[in-house]
Parts: structure tokens; C-alpha cells; sequence
């Protein structure tokens, strides 16, 4: 423990910002539904000041409590001291798992698998082949599947999920460079695990955009995670090789600007590949820097860069709410783009209630503690359905899978789309 101790240390900087003045309290959602004071990021930093003061006996709790956590960054942002807390929390928990050690489990699934590119896809392939025997279709809404065996008494009987995508889009004809003439902008294209392997038309959509607008696209092949899955359970090791994977296929070719569709990606590619990928190569440094410099959204790229043109005449308008993903919206303050590119579409925009509260998804959270992230997505169900809308909208596609599980609980019959298949559908007319 003393040497635990010796190793959070390095944190007590960060730590020493807090003034414990309780302002993350009223915007976690976390706490919003439990009421505990460890599930805040007040108590979670002060779990870290109690291992730095040698008070704790098992450092397992202390990581377990540090797990209980979003990562939605909503105490940061309102945070008036301006502590960084996701990145304390990260931190602490690659700290607490190279001392504790990775578990089994984990080690197999980012080391073996997600570290691995080439083996990730064939693993995801396989599993897409024989998913039908763990999921079946989901009488009440076809888009989703439910387990087949889980028993009936588990909340897991009722939860619904998207499976795996038949053609993943890095198997599709649009996966691939596309050069329209020198002198043209050149973007390189990172689509990110989920749109590639669950929600490939988000990625499609994105392609046919570029080349609308005449748009050099660069997709290099073998295209890795962001990492931020393995960071997030303190894995270090496998974050380092997905980013020097993507480093390598990235600096192979000069380009402009890269866009992503992926809320998640494009926080972590902008914030967490230069902060916290370690390497001693000034090269790889340097072009980390660069490349978050000039990482944008899909839609910020269309809005600020390409400046789209006015509404499009579209014959299929909805209502349409937006729900702001957090890697957006608190992390990287994108919130006007998304909105701009929906109204283009020709759709009328309602805000939602709170439309930047998270919706409990948080990656590997909604798997380890689906109780809560149920319950702090429920309210965020009762908030779109108040604006009668038929189209809730978000770019994220993590989001995107919470919000599919939530309505279809909620029994509500509301489409879920990313902005720019809305964009797309009313800019090309559903044609190819």
C-alpha cells in the first residue's frame, strides 16, 4: 500500500485544485439517481487523497469506486476551479491497474483482440456469423435483438441491443481513398469501432457527402480503435499500440483536416492522444499535436469548412430533437454544428429538456452497472418524448445504442439518427 501510495502521489497536484466545494454534485448524473457521495467526483478524489494518506487496506474498493464513473465530464465542465477530473480519473485508474494487475478477462479482450486490428475485425466477423444464437429480434421493434437464454428474472431479458452489422464499412466499396483533383481539400477519414462494425451507414453516408462536395478522401486501411476503451479500464499498454497503430497508417499521406462522424473518437484523438500516449519519439509527438489540431466533427467540417449551402428543399421533413453527447458538448463545446446541419436538412429542430445530460451509457459503464445507467437513461427517454418528436438525432453512435435501448423500454415508436444521415438522405434523395 506504501508503494501504491508513492505511485497516486503523482496526482496530488490535481488533487490539491479541489476546493470539495460539492458544484459536481449537482450536475452528476450519477449521483442525480444513487445519492452517494462516492459516486461524485468530490468523494472519488477524496478516495484518491485517502490512498495518498496510506488510510486504505484494499485498493480494489478504492478502483472499484473509481470505475463507477462515466467519464461524461459534466463535473469538469462546471467544475469553477477547473479541475481536469476525467483525466485525474483515468490517471488513478491506470495507477490502480498496473498495480492490481489487469484481470484475465480484460487482458484477453484489449491485448489479445482490440490491441490487434486485423484480429479485432476476423473476431467481430466470426461473431457476426453466429450472433443469431445469443440474440434474437425484438418482437416489439425489428432494429433490435434481445438475448435468448438470459432468464426471464434478469433486467438483462428486457434490455435490447443492436448486433453486429452484416458488412462492416471497412468491408464495403466505399472504404477505400478517393481522389478527386490536386489542389482540392484532402481529408483522411476515421469512422471509429462502432460506426464501422454496428452503424456502417453513418459511415457510407459520410463518404458520399465528401465526394458530393468534391472532396479528396484519405481512408487508410487497418484502421485501429481510438483506445479509449482500453484506457478507460487503465490499460495503458493496449491505448499505446491502437495509437502508434494509427499513427503509422495515418502519417502515411498529407492531409487537411481528418473528420470523424464519432463524438467519442474525436475527443480522444484531439484531447487524449497527445496527453496521454507515451512515447519517447519526437516525430510521433509532433504529429499528434498536429493531428489534434486539425481533427473535426463531420459536421463541423460541412459547417465551418465547406460552409454547405442553404436548407435543402427536402420531401421528407420530420420533427427532429438533438441529443448533445457529452464527448461533444462538454468536452470539446460542439453543439451549434450539429443543430446547423439538421436545419440545412430541411427539419424543424425542438430542443429537448437538459438536451446535454448524458444519457447513461458511458461505454463499459451501461455493462457493469446497467441498474443506473437504465435509470439516468430513462429520464433522458421522458425528455425526448416530451417534444413530440419523431426523430431524436446525436452524433454518437455509443449514444445511439443507449437511446435505441431506452425508447424501445419506453414503448415509443421514434427513429434514431445521426445528423449527417439526415443530411445525406435530404441531400442526395436516398439516391445513390
Amino acid at each position: 500500500m506504501k508503494k501504491l501510495a508513492k505511485l497516486v502521489k503523482e496526482l496530488e497536484h490535481d488533487l490539491l485544485n479541489c476546493v470539495r466545494c460539492g458544484t459536481c454534485q449537482a450536475v452528476c448524473p450519477l449521483y442525480n439517481i444513487t445519492k452517494q457521495e462516492s459516486d461524485v467526483a468530490r468523494g472519488k478524489l477524496a478516495l484518491l487523497d485517502g490512498l495518498i494518506k496510506n488510510l486504505f487496506s484494499n485498493p480494489d474498493e478504492v478502483n472499484k469506486k473509481l470505475s463507477k464513473c462515466l467519464l461524461c465530464g459534466s463535473c469538469a465542465a462546471k467544475c469553477p476551479s477547473n479541475v481536469n477530473v476525467v483525466e485525474i480519473f483515468i490517471k488513478a485508474r491506470i495507477i490502480l491497474t498496473e498495480y492490481s494487475k489487469l484481470s484475465l478477462f480484460k487482458k484477453i479482450i484489449f491485448r489479445s483482440f482490440l490491441a490487434k486490428p486485423e484480429r479485432f475485425d476476423k473476431v467481430i466477423s466470426f461473431l457476426e456469423k453466429f450472433q443469431f444464437l445469443i440474440f434474437k429480434k425484438n418482437k416489439k421493434n425489428h432494429q433490435m435483438s434481445l438475448f435468448r437464454f438470459i432468464p426471464s428474472f434478469s433486467f438483462i431479458k428486457r434490455r435490447s441491443f443492436k448486433t453486429i452489422a452484416k458488412t462492416p464499412f471497412h468491408k464495403t466499396r466505399y472504404a477505400r481513398s478517393f481522389h478527386i483533383e490536386t489542389g482540392k481539400l484532402k481529408v483522411a477519414f476515421f469512422p471509429g469501432c462502432g460506426i464501422d462494425k454496428i452503424f456502417p451507414g453513418i459511415a457510407i453516408d459520410s463518404v458520399k457527402i465528401l465526394k458530393h462536395y468534391n472532396v479528396d478522401i484519405y481512408i487508410p486501411k487497418g484502421q485501429g480503435c481510438c483506445g479509449i476503451p482500453a484506457l478507460a479500464a487503465g490499460d495503458k499498454t493496449t491505448f499505446n499500440k491502437l495509437v502508434g497503430h494509427n499513427i503509422d497508417i495515418f502519417s502515411c499521406e498529407k492531409f487537411d483536416y481528418l473528420v470523424t462522424p464519432c463524438a467519442t473518437c474525436l475527443s480522444t484523438i484531439k484531447n487524449l492522444w497527445p496527453s496521454m500516449y507515451d512515447h519517447q519519439n519526437k516525430e510521433k509527438k509532433d504529429f499528434l499535436l498536429n493531428l489534434s489540431a486539425k481533427a473535426l466533427d463531420i459536421s463541423q467540417f460541412l459547417i465551418n469548412i465547406l460552409k454547405v449551402p442553404d436548407i435543402i428543399v427536402n420531401k421528407k421533413t420530420a420533427t427532429v430533437t438533438y441529443h448533445d453527447p457529452c464527448h461533444h458538448k462538454k468536452v470539446l463545446n460542439i453543439e451549434t454544428e450539429p443543430r446547423e446541419l439538421i436545419k440545412v436538412s430541411g427539419h424543424k429542430l425542438v430542443e429537448m429538456e437538459n438536451s446535454d445530460t448524458c444519457c447513461g451509457m458511458g461505454g463499459t459503464f451501461n455493462l457493469s452497472y446497467y441498474g443506473e445507467s437504465s435509470k439516468i437513461g430513462k429520464i433522458k427517454g421522458e425528455n425526448i418524448i416530451k417534444t413530440n418528436c419523431s426523430v431524436v438525432s446525436t452524433s454518437c453512435p455509443a449514444c445511439m445504442m443507449q437511446l435505441f435501448d431506452i425508447l424501445n423500454e419506453q414503448n415509443v415508436n421514434i427513429d434514431i439518427k445521426h445528423p449527417i444521415e439526415l443530411f445525406s438522405h435530404a441531400l442526395l434523395n436516398n439516391e445513390e
